[in-house]
């Protein structure tokens, strides 16, 4: 628990102004704490040889990348000292969320991290209560989940962020207040069976259903997960209702026991009959509204990666506000969305000089010096470095964030892709920007006809030449099932994605560099299918997202399996080139 949760409303905007109109002061402070601390470390002593001076720090301390810093980290996770790198000791490991390709990687952390955390929900709160009038007047539909803990060689932990906190006395003794009151109890949060967990934070969330004022999960995709169990499965959960008993599939005690007191063995034939009335309609548009009428907001990430989500998510849920909360990665907490009604595309964050010392690289200009929090100019992009309390110094994130505007003084940044390329052939370099943009807009196209797209990702495939894109696409039918598959409109989608690529894969394209655009179409449950086959490698339930670009052999194995259509751009390569 932070210490601005016992602080009343106007307590805790005074923090967010004096965090917001003190940046350059709190940003250096901060660097001398972390120095201070850490300059015996087996790392810095490297280059700074005990000193905490800034200039020393900018001067010698190397800008670097996962790779540069992961044989620190390993030493560490075999059983060294923490002081290789943290003066304060490396109490478990992070699983992160992975790149844009789904590779993981194993982050330091400790205690400190849950403090910015805690810190940074409770400003959150107080930004989500201004804006929403009402709110805490009920309960929060999350659907939490915990992921598998690992143990590393010495010993630690290994687990994603959300699963730590989950299961950390910060949530345990977290404050009575209502951004922290939710449908489901604990012991469904702390539950590791994807199917189960869900089904039962549905049934929670349904019984509850006059009583939910917000719900969400950590990403968009985790929402879309949630409207697709509850596809599958409304009938049944109607049927537990009506019973007041639990299906008896459902093992886990923790979640059988809790669940069992929330239905109370209290028969609801009533409630049962309304979710199925507007569950069997033949349109689901807006059917997330309809079960939980007192809805006033979705809360997920929507930005990033997570942009070829919103388009599903405003069906489902009709005009409620698509809210991404904060910005945070395993890594660091950076900051908050002090504007959460706008709309999903503007969504910027306010970075908090008080989490971690920032530094921005200059994606373009200039002379491609560092530059400080304080420093970054407004419509600039940069490359975002971090360092923390707990053993990351001048570390590349991989984000690309732009500058839209100021909180006072603190810059609002909007993450507008990763810095590695996502795909490429020849010369053409295709940024995870450019792909979300080409997707969306083919996606129109699909949607003026009776499909939709429920998933997708992207392969360079060089088994030919030359080589060429391929987009693996999951489609069904808007309102029923799916016979055939419109050609022409699937064809046309592959003329609007190559449409919107730059300059040079045009150029590639006209010097015949590279092949017409495929779109593979799989069977249903493919991604699902993917998601299993990582999950089963180790990787977290709670923080997957389906690569936007595929680089894994067994991942494209499935998706090569599950290939039912193959759609090629015919787009000449003589008329590529746009006038």
């Amino acid at each position: 628990m932070s210490i601005i949760s016992y602080y009343n409303e106007e307590e805790k905007g005074k923090v967010l102004e004096n965090l917001t109109c003190n940046v350059k002061q709190i940003q250096d402070d901060l660097l001398k704490e972390i120095v201070t601390l850490n300059s015996g470390t087996e790392y810095l002593q490297n280059f700074l040889h005990g000193s905490s001076a800034k200039e020393l720090f900018k001067k010698n301390v190397p800008i670097v990348t996962y790779k540069d810093v992961k044989p620190y980290i390993d030493r560490v996770a075999n059983g060294e000292s923490s002081n290789i790198i943290s003066a304060l000791p490396i109490t478990n490991l992070f699983n992160s969320s992975g790149t844009s390709g789904g590779a993981n990687k194993i982050l330091p952390s400790n205690s400190k991290f849950l403090d910015g955390n805690a810190f940074i929900n409770d400003l959150i709160a107080h930004v989500i209560s201004k804006h929403m009038k009402g709110v805490e007047r009920g309960k929060g539909m999350h659907f939490f989940l915990t992921g598998h803990e690992i143990k590393s060689p010495g010993g630690l932990p290994i687990e994603d962020a959300i699963s730590w906190y989950l299961k950390s006395d910060h949530f345990k003794n977290r404050p009575s207040i209502w951004f922290y009151s939710y449908t489901s109890p604990d012991e469904i949060m702390l539950g590791s069976d994807l199917k189960q967990n869900l089904y039962c934070h549905l049934l929670c969330g349904l019984v509850q259903r006059d009583e939910v004022t917000r719900f969400g999960s950590t990403f968009a995709s985790g929402i879309v997960r949630v409207i697709k169990v509850l596809e599958d499965s409304w009938k049944e959960l109607c049927s537990d209702i009506r019973s007041g008993h639990l299906s008896e599939w459902i093992t886990d005690s923790g979640c059988r026991n809790s669940v069992s007191m929330v239905l109370g063995g209290q028969p609801r034939p009533k409630l049962s009959d309304e979710i199925e009335n507007i569950c069997s309609q033949k349109s689901w548009k807006g059917i997330m509204k309809k079960l939980w009428p007192q809805t006033m907001y979705v809360e997920a990430v929507v930005t990033g990666s997570m942009v070829q989500y919103v388009p599903t998510l405003e069906h489902y849920c009709d005009d409620l506000p698509l809210v991404s909360i904060g910005y945070a990665s395993s890594e660091s907490m950076f900051g908050i969305n002090t504007d959460p009604l706008c709309k999903p595309e503007d969504t910027s964050y306010t970075l908090l000089p008080n989490l971690s010392y920032f530094e921005f690289i200059p994606t373009e200009g200039g002379n491609g010096d560092v530059v400080d929090l304080a420093d970054v100019k407004l419509g600039c992009s940069y490359q975002l470095l971090i360092t923390n309390l707990w053993g990351l110094y001048r570390m590349r994130i991989g984000d690309i964030v732009k500058v839209t505007g100021f909180h006072n003084k603190a810059p609002k940044l909007k993450v507008i892709g990763r810095e590695n390329t996502l795909l490429s052939i020849d010369t053409d370099r295709t940024t995870e920007e450019y792909l979300l943009k080409a997707v969306n807009r083919a996606r129109l196209v699909l949607e003026s006809s009776d499909l939709k797209l429920v998933n997708f990702t992207s392969y360079a495939d060089i088994s030919s030449s030359p080589g060429h894109y391929v987009i693996y696409w999951e489609v069904k039918a808007k309102e029923e099932d799916m016979k055939d598959l419109d050609e022409k409109t699937l064809l046309e989608c592959c003329l609007v994605m190559e449409d919107t690529f730059d300059e040079e894969y045009m150029y590639c394209r006209s010097n015949e560099f590279l092949g017409p655009l495929e779109i593979r179409v799989v069977n249903d449950g493919t991604f699902d299918s993917l998601m299993n086959l990582s999950i089963s490698k180790g990787a977290s339930i709670t923080q997957y997202k389906t690569p936007t670009c595929i680089i894994s052999e067994e991942g494209l194995q499935v998706l090569e399996t599950n290939v039912v259509a193959r759609f090629f751009s015919t787009l000449k390569a003589s008329h590529v080139l746009k006038p």
